[in-house]
């Protein structure tokens, strides 16, 4: 990225793959806003990225990367129209003009049957998912279109369940099947103004939020079964490739997922 200044935002930075990014971005050198809806656990981020030692990419592996970047805590709630301003105004006074989104806040819901989603429950994951994945796509996508020069990367966190459902998952499968579209009409809607879009569809990554998985989580036939997961810094290592091509590249769809996990074949 020569001619865009390594200055990113990762939404839901305060734990899991968000965490896991971040590290790796401020690794290579990037410069880092922290957003999420938990202040202790983005500062957290802050002090884990800050100790790392100078030019140790972590999660990228990159041992010949530059010293590690700065990071910004920017607490902030997706769905809020006024928050997500706030975000950007944050990174341009604090850093500067905008290399890359890491569109990465987002929630499950509940897994219960269909029929049982209350209005309630299936609104907040719109509305995280959904609706806060838009708001700060077009936050920056205002901020790459107005700096000077233009251009940036928008990298959308989609999921497996972008292709296909697990039991019981009606909203998170709905908004992850809308990722998509987001990902293809941010990417089309760009072109004229340097700004690439692309999407990763994680699978199975080791985080907080599937915990279950080692556990046991519902297959489509009904049975229970542990599902084999990976490090989530290998998820991390393939946003930071991604987001290190030069806007004239562009991976547009990525899937990482732990190997033996039931995706192929699914149902």
């Amino acid at each position: 990225m020569s001619e865009i200044q390594k200055v990113a935002v990762v939404t839901g930075a305060g734990s899991g793959v968000g965490r896991a990014v971040a590290l790796a971005l401020t690794g290579a050198g990037w410069s880092v806003a922290l957003a999420g809806r938990r202040q202790e656990a983005l500062e957290e981020t802050a002090r884990l990225a800050a100790a790392r030692p100078d030019g140790d990419a972590g999660a990228a592996g990159d041992t010949g990367a530059p010293p590690g970047g700065r990071t910004l805590v920017v607490p902030a709630d997706v769905t809020r129209p006024e928050d997500v301003d706030r975000l950007f105004a944050s990174v341009r006074s604090g850093f500067g003009p905008l290399g890359l989104l890491f569109n990465n806040a987002g929630m499950f819901g509940p897994p219960v049957p269909l029929e049982d989603l209350t209005y309630e429950q299936w609104r907040s994951v719109v509305d995280v998912n959904l609706t806060g994945a838009f708001l700060c796509a077009q936050g920056a996508f205002r901020a790459m279109k107005e700096q000077d020069p233009q251009g940036g990367r928008i990298i959308n966190n989609g999921s497996i369940s972008a292709h296909v459902p697990r039991p019981n998952s009606v909203a998170y499968t709905s908004t992850k099947h809308a990722m998509t579209g987001l990902t293809k009409s941010l990417s089309l809607d760009g072109r004229a103004y340097r700004i690439a879009c692309g999407q990763i569809d994680i699978g199975n990554a080791a985080t907080e939020m599937t915990a279950r998985m080692t556990t046991g989580v519902q297959q489509a036939n009904g049975t229970t079964a542990v599902e084999p997961v990976m490090d989530v810094t290998d998820v991390a290592r393939t946003v930071l490739h991604m987001a290190g091509l030069p806007l004239e590249a562009n991976v547009q769809f990525a899937t990482v997922m732990a190997t033996a996990m039931p995706y192929i074949g699914r149902g």
